[in-house]
């Protein structure tokens, strides 16, 4: 019995003594404090201000988001969509639709037979000139051009350049309704540079691609196994129809006319081809005026190509390089019996090394040079003559050169 009551006054103690630690007035330390690290000397590091509780998704939301206003402009799209847009509501009206008739015969059974074709074309002035390629109106009886307003008129030949496959028709129109197009230097183009194509691929009117510029000065056989080295290549889908028709850069100026394409199957491959607008400014002229291109004339009509140089094969009789002086094979004449044997002896033809002191080693490089001249101009050729394989430079005088459609 004493051990209970003992118990119930330690209890009773106890908890008087636990009341007096929690008073007000108790000069002890709080829990909290109690729990608190021992102050030190020397700086101290506090943690960062927690931020205002978020989720996670508000947050990231909140770090990517743009203004609808630094995204698009007033017309709702975005930078690279409002060139695109511009270049197109610009040109589309100066890019016209030819569609072309002929009249073929049947070689076997003298059976004629109408056949159509179609390409595109770009306005260059107001006097209704047209520009376009000169393989897609080559041999036609009949030409149409269709404007943007969906309104044909018959074209009437101009001029053309077959050699660059370039060509000029004219329509009779109100100059406010046609629309030309600004021409651009070609020769300051660069590899990777937007560009655009416009035309009529299969029919269907003013159809715009757009791609890049791949590459820069490819060379390209048009005709007359001449190559045109200055080519441009890009990789905006050029079909059949896309002929004659402009290439763009994104200021809508003229930087080419689509001409070509490489494929397999005669469509599109992302590999297409243009003539620059340099060599079109230099051609066109001449076709407002004369109807045709006069080209440089040297008089040296065949070479063959050798490891050393152009083997002179054929001179044009009484042309600039006979006149000059310039040697071709020596035909020797002889009779036999009845019959009169010729022998050419290549070996006392000029072994052409060099023009203008520019070496040159394919006769593509020697036309190309000839071409970059004008009729009157002079130009200075190195060959090597004789056994001895002496060199001897000659002047030659360019002439306007024949006429080709």
């Amino acid at each position: 019995m004493k051990y209970v009551l003992g118990c119930f006054f330690s209890a009773v103690i106890g908890g008087l003594i636990v009341a007096s630690f929690e008073s007000p007035g108790s000069m002890m330390m709080s829990t909290s404090e109690a729990q608190a690290p021992p102050r030190l000397s020397g700086p101290q590091i506090f943690p960062p201000t927690p931020l205002a509780s978020e989720s996670p998704k508000s947050t990231a939301n909140k770090t990517l988001a743009i203004p609808e206003t630094a995204m698009f402009n007033q017309r709702g799209l975005s930078p690279e969509e409002e060139i695109n847009v511009s270049v197109y509501e610009k040109l589309n009206k100066s890019v016209v639709h030819i569609t072309t008739k002929s009249t073929k015969s049947d070689g076997f059974f003298l059976l004629e037979y109408d056949t159509e074709g179609a390409g595109s074309g770009v306005i260059i002035d107001q006097s209704g000139h047209i520009l376009t390629n000169y393989h897609v109106i080559e041999d036609a009886q009949q030409v149409n051009v269709t404007l943007f307003n969906g309104k044909s008129y018959p074209a009437k030949f101009v001029g053309a350049d077959a050699i660059n496959d370039i060509a000029v028709i004219k329509i009779e129109e109100e100059p406010g309704i046609l629309k030309p197009v600004a021409m651009a230097d070609s020769s300051k183009l660069k590899v990777g540079q937007r560009v655009f194509a416009i035309g009529n691929p299969f029919g269907l009117e003013r159809t715009m691609t757009c791609g890049i510029i791949s590459s820069l000065n490819r060379s390209l056989k048009l005709r007359s196994n001449r190559t045109i080295k200055s080519i441009i290549q890009i990789d905006a889908a050029v079909n059949p129809g896309n002929s004659g028709g402009p290439l763009l850069n994104s200021h809508g100026q003229l930087i080419g006319i689509n001409t070509a394409i490489a494929s397999n199957t005669g469509q599109s491959s992302g590999v297409g081809f243009a003539i620059p607008s340099n060599l079109v400014s230099r051609v066109v002229p001449q076709l407002l005026t004369h109807g045709h291109m006069i080209h440089p004339e040297i008089g040296i009509q065949r070479v063959y190509e050798t490891e050393h140089g152009l083997l002179v094969a054929k001179l044009t009789p009484g042309g600039p390089a006979e006149k000059a002086g310039i040697r071709g094979p020596k035909i020797e004449t002889k009779r036999r019996g009845l019959i009169i044997v010729e022998r050419v002896d290549r070996g006392a033809a000029d072994l052409i090394v060099a023009v203008d002191q520019s070496p040159v080693k394919t006769a593509s490089d020697f036309l190309d040079y000839i071409e970059s001249k004008k009729p009157g101009d002079t130009v200075v050729v190195t060959v090597l003559r004789g056994k001895e394989q002496t060199p001897t430079k000659i002047s030659v005088i360019l002439t306007a050169g024949h006429t080709n459609r």
